[in-house]
């Protein structure tokens, strides 16, 4: 007797996007555009990964999930976009190609920058924006910006210490053979050489971050980290008040890898907040 077992459907989305082929995951669910869309953004060297507990948990709940990988990262092609604005357009451009008429957008770091300016952009697109490790402006400093440059090795110690609350997460690791900030540098350092710099130039040189903010007519949840030292907590209170809507849900023990040190927290305000 052959038993067939069904284990379900968990290939990504396929799509072309300006050109470009650009990886989409989707959950491990086939995408259903009748669903409630929600579409992941991840921040700078990062790709749709840093998402897959949150991502996972609201496809198998109700949802339409699109967690991106953005041009030049992961397993998208093309070169990275050199702009936050640039960055936003292509995220239109992608709910297109999926045949998406309008998505929530949940954004991390850099990320949040282009959920907020797409938002502002196209609010005809653009149902709820979720804004996770935010800050404007989002500077950075004149040595991590040389060393995305010229000491990408460097540049990523500095972000995977500055990015975490402890070196190990505490009070254990959540499973067998994890570890949060060595799961981020590895993967950090399978993006091609350049995508840091590019990254970093963009998020420091965004200047239309309270502009967008003034625009924002959308639901608007802020999911900020006390422990934050890449995007401190306080640097997030001028978008605040230019939305003055906008929710709040503050992480008390995490830092600005809210997504992994703090999953359960962020997916519970995620939740909530798309319900």
């Amino acid at each position: 007797m052959i038993v067939r077992i069904d284990a379900g459907y968990t290939a990504p989305m396929d799509l072309v996007v300006n050109g470009q082929p650009a990886y989409v995951y989707t959950g491990g669910k086939r995408f259903d555009a009748a669903l409630p869309a929600v579409v992941f953004v991840h921040g700078a060297q990062n790709d749709h990964s840093v998402w897959i507990l949150q991502s996972r948990y609201l496809a198998h709940h109700g949802h339409g999930v699109l967690a991106v990988d953005l041009p030049g990262h992961g397993r998208s092609t093309g070169p990275a976009l050199a702009s936050v604005e640039a960055m936003a357009d292509w995220l239109v451009a992608m709910l297109d190609a999926a045949g998406v008429a309008k998505a929530a957008i949940v954004g991390h770091s850099m990320g949040s920058l282009i959920a907020l300016e797409a938002a502002a952009r196209r609010a005809d697109r653009i149902a709820k924006i979720a804004l996770v490790g935010s800050a404007f402006p989002m500077k950075v400093g004149d040595e991590l910006l040389t060393a995305t440059r010229d000491d990408e090795p460097a540049a990523i110690d500095m972000i995977n210490i500055w990015s975490h609350s402890s070196y190990a997460q505490k009070p254990s690791s959540p499973g067998p053979g994890f570890w949060v900030v060595g799961q981020n540098k590895r993967l950090m350092e399978r993006m091609d050489p350049g995508v840091l710099h590019t990254d970093f130039v963009a998020c420091n040189a965004y200047a239309n971050g309270l502009a967008a903010a003034a625009a924002i007519k959308c639901p608007t949840l802020f999911i900020l980290g006390r422990r934050d030292a890449m995007t401190p907590f306080k640097a997030a209170t001028a978008l605040r008040q230019a939305i003055p809507h906008a929710q709040l849900a503050e992480v008390p023990a995490s830092g600005h890898a809210l997504m992994a040190e703090a999953p359960d927290a962020v997916l519970e305000a995620l939740r909530a907040f798309l319900r």
